[in-house]
């Protein structure tokens, strides 16, 4: 099971965040209790599965030196790493720090990306959704996934 998909949701007065009831049903086939990782990168919030962000760490802490940009990605990714618990209403709370970071303050959209999902400030998606997408098809083929239509 993946998440996909994406829904958009409101944020009460504490900074918490209503899973939908597919992403709650992936998350508890992933982390029976309920647990998550959420981070800080490409201006938003990632979430993994508890046990999906210890493979994740466990890989980028492996790689011994790396250059400048890996260890300033590592610095980035494993510093604003936070671990929270899904609460029996379905909510997750989200940090001040990762909420500044990805300026969501009442409204988010949850967007799955397979092992993790992504949580953003909807204009912000928005904006990095509105691209130019010619060429990708040649990078896919190259990458070897067959995306024909």
């Amino acid at each position: 099971m993946n998440f996909r998909g994406s829904i958009q949701r409101n944020l009460d007065p504490k900074g918490r965040v209503m899973l939908p009831p597919g992403f709650r049903e992936i998350l508890f086939s992933r982390s029976p209790d309920g647990s998550l990782v959420l981070t800080a990168y490409d201006d938003c919030i990632v979430a993994f599965p508890k046990p999906d962000w210890e493979v994740f760490e466990e890989k980028i802490h492996s790689v011994t030196g790396g250059s400048e940009t890996f260890r300033a990605f590592r610095r980035q990714v494993a510093g604003k790493a936070w671990d929270v618990r899904m609460d029996a209403q379905g909510r997750i709370l989200l940090s001040s720090e990762l909420l500044k970071y990805a300026r969501i303050e009442n409204e988010a959209t949850l967007v799955g990306q397979g092992r993790r999902f992504e949580i953003w400030e909807p204009s912000r998606l928005n904006a990095h959704l509105d691209r130019d997408y010619s060429g990708i098809a040649e990078e896919i083929a190259g990458r070897g996934i067959d995306f024909v239509f």
